[in-house]
């Protein structure tokens, strides 16, 4: 799985031969950052740090801000206050032409896989290349990338396949394809082994800390499934009531005493929850 050679290589990425932020330097920060949807607050003072080359795993409860945070990293929300650097640029000051290499850096693996139904599989891993790289690589170059892309995922020689052909994870293999054949800095992972079986689950859990071994990307994983937290994550972050409640290596969330945290670890309902009132509503 090393990377391929080619003029949409190095070039694609900001031209940048040597990344400005050292392997375990702070690449992505959160700072005061305060978000809301009219009466419905997100976040009151989101401080957040992540290092490079480090899987990251954001956990909290439906509604809690982990997609919103995604999303203000890449500039498809702002902040309505706080700061958000990425490998030292405040995102806030960017303007759109800027704010478009930045998201060349970025791949978003989405919850749904979000391929083109009416694509190949290799129309749909080459989809980004052809449209960030149309003047830099050949029509043999984005082959290559697609054939070896799709190889890293366990899938090689379905270019010719159809999505509908494909079961549901495959299709999530094929949309990690797709963002590997980017060559990204950073890879966000939107609950990537929802709706899969334990097997499937298992090998997306695999292949996301293979991509990291590989290719020393640093990663962001959205996720509800705590198995899926604990096998491919350096560091946790819990994300509540506005705010980090807690951050800190898979062992303190093993034994955290913390009762919020604990509850969701262990699925369970605060005790003091009025059941009723739930049912009626």
């Amino acid at each position: 799985m090393e990377r391929q050679p080619g003029s949409g290589g190095a070039r694609g990425r900001l031209g940048r031969e040597e990344p400005a932020t050292p392997v375990g330097g702070v690449f992505i920060r959160f700072a005061r950052v305060k978000k809301r949807f009219g009466p419905k607050i997100i976040y009151t003072g989101l401080d957040l740090e992540i290092r490079r080359g480090e899987t990251t795993t954001v956990l909290g409860a439906s509604g809690s801000g982990k997609s919103v945070m995604l999303k203000m990293l890449i500039g498809l929300l702002r902040a309505d206050d706080g700061i958000i650097t990425y490998d030292g640029h405040e995102i806030q000051s960017l303007g759109e032409n800027e704010m478009y290499d930045v998201r060349r850096r970025i791949a978003y693996l989405f919850q749904g896989a979000a391929l083109f139904d009416s694509l190949s599989v290799g129309e749909n891993v080459a989809y980004g290349l052809r449209e960030q790289f149309w003047n830099t690589m050949t029509d043999a170059e984005i082959r290559e990338r697609v054939a070896h892309s799709l190889a890293s995922v366990g899938l090689p020689g379905i270019e010719e396949m159809r999505p509908s052909d494909l079961s549901g994870g495959m299709k999530k293999r094929v949309a990690l394809a797709r963002t590997l054949a980017l060559q990204p800095e950073v890879l966000l992972y939107d609950e990537p082994t929802t709706g899969l079986d334990p097997i499937n689950t298992a090998r997306i859990n695999h292949l996301i800390n293979g991509i990291k071994k590989a290719f020393s990307i640093t990663s962001i994983v959205v996720t509800h499934d705590m198995g899926t937290a604990f096998s491919v994550s350096d560091r946790l972050v819990m994300v509540g009531k506005g705010r980090v409640i807690m951050s800190g290596s898979v062992d303190d969330f093993r034994n955290t005493k913390e009762p919020y945290v604990r509850d969701f670890i262990d699925g369970k309902a605060p005790e003091t929850e009025d059941v009723s009132s739930l049912l009626a509503s």
